[in-house]
This record gives C-alpha cells, sequence and structure tokens, in this order.
C-alpha cells in the first residue's frame, strides 16, 4: 500500500530557464524560454519559475527533446515568492547595504569619542583637595584638556558630516530603487510541465508565451550628403519592455502584426431597409379605448416587443473588428539586451538608399526663404510603418518630420530646410497697379513681380508658388489678365511656375489680375 502511495506521488521540481529569442510586436511581444534539467523515472512536474506576471495563460506552447512525454501544462501565480530580481537592482541594494554598513561604523566612532569626552569631564578635578601642584604642571594638565576636548569635537563634527552624507546617498539609492521597482512586479509566474519519462534522461524544453507591456514603434533617419546622391534612409525600431523580465543578450525578431487586433474574417449580414412607424404604447390610454380587446391588445404588445428583440440582435451582429496592417517581420542579426524598464532601446534594422530629385520650393508671399525638399521615389517596397524621422542634410541635424505611408502618393517629399543661397524678392509694381470706376461698378487692377536669382554654383530647380484670389460671391469677379506663364489652378487660385536657373541666373515673374465689384460695398481680403 505504501509503495502504490509513493508511485503515485508525482514530484515537484523547480528548473531554471534561460530567454533565448523574443518576437516583438507593435503591441506585445512572444517571448522564447529554453529549460534544460534532468527527470528521473515516473511522472515529474517541471516548475518553471520567474515567469512574468503579465503572461497569457492562453498563449503558452510548450515542445521538447529527450525521453519523456509530455502530458499538460498548466500556469499559476506566485504571490508568496519574490520575483527575480534583476542584475540592476541588485547591486543597488548591495550599496545600500554597503553604506548602511559604513554609517553603523562612523556612529561608533561617534560613541567611542562621546566616551572619551564624558571620561575627561568627570575626572577634570586635578590632583585633589590636598595636592599642590605647581605652575607647570597646572598648565601642562589645562593645556592636555583643552587639546584633547578640541580634537574630540572636531572629530564628532567630521563623523556627523560623514553620515549625513552616507544618508544622503543612501536616500537617493532608495529612490532609485523604488522607481525600479514599479516596472516589476511582485508577484510572479510559474508554469507547470508535466512529463513522464521510463528511465531516467536529460531533457531540453522549449516554452513560447505572449506578454503584455511591451512592444515597438518605428523611427527613421533620413541622410542626404548632398544633392547629387540618393537619400539614405535608416530604418530603426524603439523596443520597449515593463514585464519584469530581464532580455539579456536575446535574439530579436520585430513583427509589424498586432496580437490585439482579431484575425477572424468579418461577415456581412442582410441589411434590411423598412419604413419607420413611431409608437408610443400607452397603457392606461389603450385600456380605456372603447372596443379594444385585451387578447387584441395583447398580440400588440407581444408583437412589439418581438421587434424590439430583433433590433437589438442586428446592432449586436454589426459589431465587428476587421485586421487590416500587412503584416512583416524583421530579424535582428546581432543579440540585443532589453532592460525591463521605461526607457525604449533603440535597434536598427536596415538601411536603404531611395533615388531623389532635389528641388527648391518657394512661396515669397508667405516667406523670403528658399526650402530645398528631397523628392524620394522606391519607398513603397521597404514596407514602411508611420513613424517620426529626423532629418540631416550635408551632416548637420535640420529637424523632425513625420513619415506616413498611409498618405503618401508616388513620392515621399522630405524638406531639408533653408538656402540662403536662393535669393527671392516680390513686389507690388505700383505704376501697373490701378482703381478705376465704371458705371455702377469698381475695378481695381493688380501687378506682382516676383524676382529669383540663383547665386549657387550649381544649376538649380526652382518651383514658384503664389496665387490670385477666388471670388467666393457671384457679384465679384476676378479676371487673370497675364499668368506670367503659371500654371493656374482656378479652384484653388494658386499660381504655380517651375524653373531651372543656372548659377548667377536671375529670372522675373509678372502675373496681373483684375478685381471688380459695386462701388457701394467693401471687399475683405484685398
Amino acid at each position: 500500500m505504501v509503495s502504490s502511495l509513493v508511485a503515485a506521488a508525482q514530484p515537484d521540481k523547480p528548473v531554471d530557464s534561460k530567454i533565448t529569442d523574443v518576437t516583438v510586436f507593435l503591441n506585445k511581444a512572444q517571448v522564447s524560454r529554453v529549460v534544460k534539467t534532468k527527470v528521473e523515472a515516473g511522472k515529474t512536474n517541471l516548475i518553471v519559475t520567474g515567469l512574468s506576471s503579465q503572461l497569457d495563460a492562453q498563449s503558452v506552447q510548450v515542445s521538447g527533446k529527450g525521453g519523456v512525454v509530455i502530458l499538460g501544462t498548466s500556469h499559476r501565480q506566485n504571490y508568496l515568492s519574490d520575483f527575480n530580481l534583476p542584475k540592476p537592482i541588485r547591486t543597488l541594494k548591495d550599496s545600500v547595504e554597503t553604506l548602511q554598513r559604513q554609517v553603523v561604523l562612523e556612529q561608533s566612532q561617534k560613541e567611542i569619542l562621546n566616551k572619551e569626552e564624558q571620561m575627561l569631564l568627570s575626572n577634570q578635578k586635578i590632583g585633589g583637595t590636598n595636592q599642590n601642584l605647581t605652575v607647570a604642571e597646572l598648565k601642562a594638565m589645562a593645556d592636555f584638556y583643552r587639546t584633547r576636548l578640541s580634537d574630540i569635537v572636531s572629530s564628532r563634527m567630521k563623523q556627523d558630516e560623514k553620515i549625513k552624507k552616507l544618508n544622503e546617498r543612501i536616500a537617493k539609492l532608495n529612490a532609485q530603487i523604488n522607481s525600479q521597482n514599479e516596472l516589476y512586479r511582485r508577484n510572479t509566474s510559474e508554469l507547470v510541465v508535466s512529463v513522464s519519462a521510463e528511465a531516467a534522461t536529460n531533457v531540453e524544453l522549449q516554452v513560447r508565451y505572449v506578454v503584455a507591456n511591451a512592444g515597438w514603434s518605428p523611427m527613421y533617419d533620413l541622410r542626404a550628403v548632398d544633392t547629387k546622391n540618393p537619400v539614405q534612409l535608416s530604418y530603426k525600431a524603439n523596443v520597449f519592455q515593463s514585464t519584469g523580465e530581464e532580455w539579456n543578450n536575446v535574439k530579436l525578431k520585430l513583427s509589424t502584426a498586432n496580437p490585439n487586433l482579431s484575425g477572424q474574417k468579418p461577415e456581412l449580414y442582410s441589411w434590411y431597409l423598412n419604413f419607420y412607424y413611431p409608437q408610443v404604447y400607452d397603457m392606461a390610454k389603450r385600456r380605456s379605448v372603447a372596443g379594444a380587446p385585451a387578447a387584441a391588445y395583447k398580440a400588440e404588445m407581444k408583437m412589439a416587443e418581438e421587434d424590439i428583440n430583433i433590433e437589438a440582435e442586428s446592432v449586436a451582429d454589426y459589431v465587428t473588428t476587421i485586421q487590416t496592417s500587412l503584416n512583416t517581420e524583421f530579424d535582428i542579426a546581432l543579440p540585443y539586451t532589453v532592460a525591463s524598464s521605461a526607457k525604449p532601446v533603440v535597434v536598427d534594422i536596415r538601411s536603404y538608399d531611395m533615388k531623389a530629385d532635389y528641388i527648391y520650393s518657394v512661396a515669397p508671399k508667405l516667406d523670403a526663404d528658399a526650402f530645398l525638399l528631397a523628392r524620394a521615389t522606391g519607398w513603397e517596397e521597404f514596407n514602411l510603418l508611420p513613424g517620426e524621422a529626423n532629418i540631416f542634410f550635408e551632416g548637420t541635424f535640420v529637424g523632425k518630420s513625420f513619415i506616413d505611408p498611409n498618405n503618401i502618393k508616388d513620392t515621399l517629399a522630405v524638406s531639408l530646410g533653408r538656402d540662403k543661397r536662393i535669393v527671392m524678392k516680390r513686389e507690388k509694381l505700383k505704376d501697373l497697379t490701378s482703381k478705376n470706376f465704371t458705371g455702377s461698378s469698381r475695378k481695381e487692377s493688380y501687378t506682382w513681380e516676383i524676382s529669383v536669382r540663383n547665386t549657387k554654383t550649381d544649376a538649380a530647380k526652382i518651383i514658384v508658388e503664389d496665387q490670385v484670389p477666388v471670388s467666393q460671391n457671384t457679384q465679384i469677379e476676378v479676371t487673370t489678365v497675364d499668368l506670367g506663364g503659371a500654371k493656374y489652378n482656378k479652384d484653388t487660385g494658386k499660381l504655380t511656375w517651375e524653373l531651372e536657373l543656372k548659377p548667377s541666373e536671375t529670372r522675373k515673374l509678372v502675373y496681373k489680375f483684375e478685381v471688380k465689384y459695386p462701388k457701394d460695398k467693401q471687399v475683405s481680403g484685398l
């Protein structure tokens, strides 16, 4: 009987595990651990300890190598066992303990000084009452007391200063420990893997699970060496995690998948249309109506209840989740360490060279400076995601931008900053600007001149933008007299010139327009 009970017992064996691979999604991450141990013949519960409390129990997968059969797995939270302290916190705690020992030592030294001071003060009566001392002896004794008491006071002040500085340092370290502890959970997660073996054997298990409080976001560096070379796009990722686990020298894989989005295909249900008849059911009024049988009234109420039920079911059926993202994975060749903290780790994904056309854009009505644009093509093949971009030109940081592939057409335009070498001037030609009255109407003529000069040593492509007003009233007529060779958009009033200026070349652009309106009216915006 005793032997059968022993055979039925299934011993628990805590085992260590090591994180080897992590697949980081845009939200959440899948962690892969390896367990290496030895099991005896029979059934054994392998307790994989120190896992994140953010573990999703439904996502656990276990596979293994060795002469064992995996009988099953279960997951549990352990609130009694403290979490495994990561190395940074252990170092901080060790420093606090060392400083606390120094405080105790300094306080002991201070106490020794206090005892010595008490002893000197209690024995300050020199030679007794009947003993006569010489002046030299009295002076020597007084000098001794004065010197030693001064040394004690000075040493005690130094001890107080040391203790104060040590306590300040301890307080700072404790504050750092508390801030770090917020990123870890006091309860740890455990995985119980039940295995069976016919004989003692070595086992290697691979455990996979998904954790929350982890993810990555894209970021980019756009670098242009000059206006003759391609634009270099550096694709990077901000990887973050506060799972309570330490990812030390692990192989990272970044995925654009989002586990929070359902992968289930949505189903369309029939969309019915009918006339709406609002009805108000007044119990008292219905009962008071003459000739309304009770049975007919109950039937009508039953029909109304059925209508309400159908409407509720249809609303619930239209609640669906649709996944529209295109999944892409990036394998990171070098191992990375990502600590459980609020600070993300920047991971380099890869770099691309994009063909670019460099052109200057100016709107002299708004700004007298020319802005250099890099218009890159071929970015579609890089599977970009919306993210912030740092812009560099000629080795200098010029600003930030935002890349949103969903709103970019064929060309990715990036502003590389101002260039003072393109000189711009816009002025109204007063001699060609006039105001006249014709009958009951008033007509105003405007002439503007834009001067563009290229002071660079290279030729420059320049897009110049200006505008003429657009009428929003039929009594206000806007007529373009001379567009000066510009492309004209009637809906927006926008004028566009595309120029290519040689070094030191100057081009003048002149355009004219007229505005006619009733003379007793005043037009705003002119």
